[in-house]
């Protein structure tokens, strides 16, 4: 079967998914995770009306180079040295976890939308912001940037369950803290995005459920 047709099946498989956890698949934003995916397999995806996400910004340039007009995410971590490259290149930053690093992008790009990542599964090897300095750091990147919502990850092992459930709790705490509502809550992966959606996720990170 052609990539276009597979991505296109497997797409369909998903929406399903999405709409048997009582969500409406046309809210949901996919982000197709195109971490060592060729360029045609990107160019499948937008043409699918898919925004892409990228783990590591040294792969990230050369296919955001060679696709101009296309949506792209940042979604892995950002080291300070490497702002420069980033700033202002992504439709969204997601994974800005401390206030210095929010001054870097802002010293650039300071209208750069981005969300707040969490460590929400508190596993060592996760980026993220505590959640217990969640808030905190939420009211100081909104001085700084566009802060648009909430990131974070299920644990590698376990229900995520809890966890998804403490970003939206945090998503809330946050918007009450600052006054205005946070429209994004980026949770959900190919293994757990069905309970992600049962906990409000609003945006989908996905790479195997699309990809095979």
């Amino acid at each position: 079967m052609a990539l276009a047709s597979r991505l296109s099946s497997r797409l369909v498989r998903i929406r399903e998914r999405i709409a048997h956890t009582g969500r409406d698949p046309a809210a949901i934003k996919i982000v197709a995770v195109t971490k060592g995916r060729p360029l045609a397999a990107c160019r499948e995806a937008i043409e699918l009306g898919l925004a892409l996400g990228e783990n590591r910004i040294q792969e990230a340039l050369p296919k955001l180079e060679g696709m101009a007009g296309a949506e792209w995410h940042l979604i892995g971590h950002l080291q300070t040295n490497k702002v420069r490259q980033a700033a202002g290149r992504f439709a969204l930053i997601q994974s800005v976890d401390s206030e210095r690093l929010g001054e870097e992008i802002a010293r650039r790009a300071p209208a750069q939308p981005i969300l707040l990542q969490v460590n929400v599964s508190r596993e060592a090897a996760k980026q993220g912001v505590p959640p217990e300095s969640a808030v905190a750091l939420a009211r100081a990147l909104d001085r700084l940037l566009d802060l648009r919502g909430l990131m974070g990850m299920g644990p590698l092992d376990g229900d995520p369950e809890p966890a998804f459930a403490e970003l939206a709790r945090l998503r809330a705490d946050c918007e009450q803290a600052l006054g205005r509502p946070l429209p994004i809550l980026s949770m959900g992966m190919t293994d757990d995005f069905e309970v992600a959606l049962r906990q409000g996720s609003t945006m989908l990170r996905l790479g195997r459920a699309l990809f095979g």
